[in-house]
């Protein structure tokens, strides 16, 4: 066995005999499948009919449909536009020429009479390209495949995190819609996620002090370019049957690459059924409780 082969080559010439010659010779030296167009039209049929064509050897004068339209044409499809083309003719041999097919896409120019080591060096050069492009657009498609997998296992990760975490989350565009929830939050507001997308954060959410809807969106923002998070801020779920829903609230600012928040990160926990413990009474309390603690002294 001679190598390539699995090849497809593309012979084009209106003699039989140099058909005849180049199959022949490339028999002798090549295993690729040859096929053989005696015109420019039969060659750009041949390539619908077989879209995997490796090359073509295309003779340049021909008549009704030279070797320089036949390839123009074939270079116009997107098909066959990337098929290598190696120009043969025992005319045409003048620089001019050979520039003129270079200039319609052809790889190689050879004059006849063939040199047949040269042609089959050429012929062998190209298809060791093909298989070498091959070989490594299957290492890339593996490696693509590979990440591909990966962060579909890394995203199903995340998904599986923010469907299951017992805080509630709201992610919000800059100007406070709603953007993304988890069932976290779908079930202590009582809406489905679909009815909490588009909504602004002021329609289920108020802190103490908040005079209308919303009233503390532009106090956020400032908050949030200024530090990039406010934490542990104690506030309330406006549920969709009315119910205030205690929590404790974190938020943080997501930037771009210009700086500009993209989008804001909310984490509720429900506080309902909690105790809240003052942390700083009063002194003279403690003064008071020290003083009604003391021992009595023994008369």
């Amino acid at each position: 066995m001679n190598g390539y082969a699995g090849f497809k080559l593309l012979i084009v010439d209106d003699h039989a005999h140099n058909l005849f010659t180049l199959r022949t010779l490339i028999a002798a030296h090549l295993d690729a499948l040859v096929l053989e167009a005696t015109s420019g039209a039969q060659a750009i049929d041949l390539t619908h009919r077989h879209p995997d064509i490796d090359l073509i050897i295309l003779d340049v004068q021909m008549p009704e449909m030279d070797g320089f339209q036949t390839a123009t044409l074939l270079k116009l499809r997107k098909r066959t536009r990337d098929i290598p083309i190696i120009f043969l003719t025992a005319a045409f041999k003048s620089e001019e020429f050979q520039q003129r097919g270079f200039a319609v896409g052809a790889v190689d120019y050879l004059l006849k009479p063939i040199d047949d080591s040269l042609l089959i060096n050429k012929i062998s050069t190209y298809f060791r390209l093909i298989e070498k492009e091959r070989a490594l657009n299957r290492v890339l498609e593996q490696r693509v495949a590979e990440r591909t997998a990966e962060l579909a296992q890394a995203r199903e990760y995340l998904e599986n995190i923010i469907t299951y975490m017992g805080e509630a989350l709201l992610v919000l565009e800059p100007g406070g819609a709603i953007k993304l929830t988890n069932p976290a939050a779908c079930r202590m507001l009582g809406y489905a996620s679909a009815d909490l997308i588009g909504m602004g954060i002021g329609d289920v959410f108020e802190e103490d002090g908040d005079e209308a809807a919303g009233a503390f969106w532009g106090t956020w923002l400032e908050a949030l370019i200024r530090t990039g998070a406010l934490s542990k801020i104690e506030a309330r779920f406006i549920a969709r049957d009315g119910r205030r829903v205690p929590i404790l609230f974190a938020r943080t600012a997501v930037t771009d690459s210009a700086g500009a928040i993209s989008d804001i990160i909310c984490i509720a926990k429900d506080m309902t059924g909690y105790v809240r413990v003052a942390t700083d009474p009063d002194p003279a309390t403690i003064q008071e409780r020290g003083e009604r603690e003391q021992p009595q002294e023994a008369s």
